[in-house]
């Protein structure tokens, strides 16, 4: 058998009973009290899956319920080992890092991600990430390198799923923000073409004669466009930080694109040096703290030196704890010499975050609407920036 499977893989040839079938789920669903009203038994590798849900969801030796379930695995290391091995056996990946949140959360379990042995035999995942990178300061130097590993597998595996996406998509947005005005019939930008050759519509022959082509450019090696990358290190943006510093590392690794990176709380750190390795920059974030918005703003404000040609990107919930008016006004000073700013409220696949509304609306009046953005969405939004279209900004609803 192998990890994942369950009892309804089981003798998949044999017709199994409806009825029995649905008494089974409730009884797995309500915990087995006398008033769950199944009245069935559980055994083999079905009761084994029961007792890994209850001892996170149930309340040990007591009665207990679906409605009203409490925790029940203790703060034992070992205990919590096997646990871990157990749940990853009986159920899927999805499920696994699931239930290691809830254990996290509910049982207080952080602290035994200080241990080596701990860590190794977690299930990874952005969220796991987001936890070891909370801990880090903590983090005795046995356990380090262990964390650091774990770190660097969701990393590679982050990269794999995000970046061949990622520069296709950017290299074909420098491609069509190079316009050339002599193209090689290949490179003809048609729409553009049509559009400008419109007045020489000759209505007899029902065609445009097009005294002017338009085409795409080639994106030179030399940089064409500046990306900044302005990240809230607040403890609620852990996803976000973790998928932040993988697209930077992708971002950075193409050379039409000067990148920088820069985090902050109330403090602001300049990490762009360390964009070649995402590992590096997520250990040199430190999640948690106040927030001061606009003095990293300030702080990347200093730093562009072709503003026409420059993306800033702030990722934040926006519960600014600096200057509101100030904050305003140094993006509306960015966005007038030139700069497209974009303002994402998130940038995970956590669904909807928590937001500071008003700033959210001070910035849209400002033409920067924010919005969150998932993974998969950003290389799209990134592009749009670039090319100075409009934003696509997902439906709230």
């Amino acid at each position: 058998m192998t990890a994942g499977t369950t009892d309804l893989d089981l003798n998949a040839d044999v017709e199994p009973d409806p009825g029995r079938e649905r008494l089974r789920r409730w009884r797995l669903v309500l915990g087995g009290d006398a008033a769950d009203g199944t009245g069935y038994t559980l055994g083999g590798q079905d009761a084994a899956m029961d007792g890994a849900l209850a001892a996170l969801y149930g309340k040990g030796d007591g009665p207990r319920t679906g409605r009203d379930r409490s925790a029940g695995l203790g703060a034992s290391a070992p205990s919590v080992a096997r646990w871990l091995g157990d749940i990853r056996t009986y159920f899927p990946s999805s499920v696994v890092q699931v239930m290691q949140r809830d254990a996290i959360d509910r049982l207080g379990l952080s602290a035994l991600l200080l241990e080596p042995e701990m860590l190794e035999a977690v299930e990874a995942d952005v969220h796991l990430v987001g936890t070891l990178l909370s801990l880090n300061k903590a983090m005795p130097e046995t356990t380090k390198e262990t964390a650091r590993a774990v770190v660097r597998k969701v990393v590679e595996d982050l990269e794999k799923r995000l970046a061949t996406r990622t520069r296709a998509t950017l290299t074909g947005a420098l491609d069509r923000s190079a316009r050339i005005d002599r193209p090689r019939h290949h490179d003809i930008d048609w729409n553009r073409t049509i559009a400008a050759n419109l007045k020489h519509y000759l209505p007899e022959y029902r065609t445009i004669v097009p005294e002017r082509l338009i085409g795409y450019g080639r994106a030179s090696r030399s940089v064409k466009k500046e990306v900044v990358l302005c990240i809230d290190q607040s403890g609620s943006m852990a996803a976000s930080v973790v998928y932040a510093s993988v697209f930077g590392a992708v971002l950075a690794s193409m050379r039409s694109i000067d990148t920088r990176l820069v985090v902050f709380d109330t403090a602001v750190v300049d990490l762009t040096d360390q964009l070649d390795d995402p590992v590096d920059v997520l250990f040199g974030t430190q999640l948690g703290g106040g927030t001061d918005i606009n003095r990293a703003l300030a702080y990347c404000q200093s730093q562009i030196t072709r503003p026409a040609e420059t993306v800033v990107v702030l990722i934040s919930d926006l519960y600014e704890g600096g200057i509101r008016n100030e904050m305003l006004k140094r993006v509306a000073a960015m966005q007038a010499s030139g700069v497209r700013f974009v303002t994402l409220l998130a940038l995970s696949d956590e669904g909807a975050p928590a937001y500071d509304r008003e700033h959210a609306a001070a910035l849209a009046a400002l033409g920067a609407p924010a919005f969150a953005c998932t993974p998969d969405l950003f290389p799209e939004v990134m592009a749009a920036a670039i090319e100075k279209r409009p934003l696509p900004i997902p439906d709230a609803g």
